[in-house]
């Protein structure tokens, strides 16, 4: 099955999903999800890049913490794909979460969502790299890759996926005018950990990856990381964000905030209890953000929507995704 047909069953299972986990939040006096009080518990959503399993107890201690910090008890909502949980936002179903800068914008525009933070890495960082990955040995060079004749079996990330997905088409595929249906043998559509898996095991011959997963593969699956090679590295992208509902009642929404803005920070036994957990994570702390420093992402998305417009002749689309590309151009060129 191709990229697209996957992304069109993604789609069109997402609602479905998101139906079929009961709300969270009390106080909710209609489906759209209006919050109307403080809620009873909080939902807080993680897409796992090892797998819930090994996710689960990285993520607990944090949430724990949360849960004392708010004063309501925060539960972690775990999903395969970045689509169910911006579905799972829109009908208030999770009310606050972990998401990667695509994901974020996608929540900020469907699902109420609205920053509160950003990841900060161990060193110091807020940004990190979308690579490829081939098994090591295989002689398989980027040149290689990029002269397709449909010779390779190859793993995209998820749709929603900043560094799975829009990252290597917008700073690698494009620019030598790869389409990966096109291109490759097969394309397969799973999430960092299992295209690594894939690569691994001989599946496929060529993923997306991105620097946090290899640090995950190599502390996980040492055997696994062994055999993987990286052959390309994107420019830094903006790290994931923590957003919420920006609905959601006020004095909770400051706690959130309050929390995640303060946690690791400081002197003493607590302050470094924390950090070990940040540290498990792979993770520093976190900092103030707004929804302004996923501008870069943003152009991105623009460029890919300007790239598939002129693939298709929609010159009303290449012109609408030209001007938005250049509004954001301007924009940068002005901040500080």
């Amino acid at each position: 099955m191709t990229h697209s047909n996957l992304t069109r069953r993604m789609l069109g299972l997402a609602a479905g999903a998101a139906l079929a986990v009961s709300l969270a939040a009390c106080g909710q006096g209609d489906k759209a999800g209006a919050a109307k009080g403080a809620p009873s518990e909080i939902s807080f959503a993680i897409l796992p890049a090892e797998g819930q399993a090994s996710s689960g107890p990285l993520w607990q201690p944090l949430l724990d913490d949360m849960t004392k910090a708010v004063g309501v008890p925060v539960k972690p909502y775990f999903a395969s794909n970045y689509t169910v949980l911006v579905e799972a936002m829109r009908g208030n179903q999770i009310q606050a979460a972990w998401f990667p800068a695509k994901t974020a914008i996608e929540a900020i525009e469907r699902s109420k969502g609205e920053v509160v933070a950003r990841i900060v890495d161990p060193e110091g960082r807020d940004s990190y790299q979308s690579t490829l990955i081939v098994k090591k040995g295989s002689g398989i060079t980027l040149d290689d890759v990029l002269a397709c004749g449909k010779k390779y079996d190859f793993g995209i990330g998820d749709a929603l996926s900043t560094s799975g997905t829009l990252a290597p088409m917008t700073f690698l595929f494009n620019p030598h005018n790869v389409v990966p249906n096109e291109c490759f043998k097969t394309v397969r559509t799973a999430n960092h950990q299992a295209n690594s898996f894939a690569v691994a095991n001989g599946l496929v011959q060529v993923a997306t990856s991105n620097t946090i997963n290899t640090v995950f593969i190599g502390r996980s699956n040492p055997q696994i990381a062994a055999q993987l090679e990286e052959i390309w590295r994107s420019p830094p992208i903006p790290e994931a964000g923590i957003v919420i509902r920006e609905d959601l009642d006020p004095a909770i929404k400051e706690k959130i905030r309050g929390f995640f803005l303060t946690y690791g920070r400081g002197e003493g036994a607590e302050a470094e209890r924390q950090r070990k957990i940040l540290k498990d994570l792979n993770y520093s702390g976190f900092n103030p953000a707004d929804e302004s420093y996923l501008n870069p992402v943003r152009e991105m998305i623009a460029d890919q929507t300007l790239t598939e417009a002129k693939a298709k002749g929609d010159a009303a689309g290449a012109a609408r995704a030209e001007a938005e590309l250049q509004r954001l151009r301007r924009l940068r060129e002005v901040q500080p």
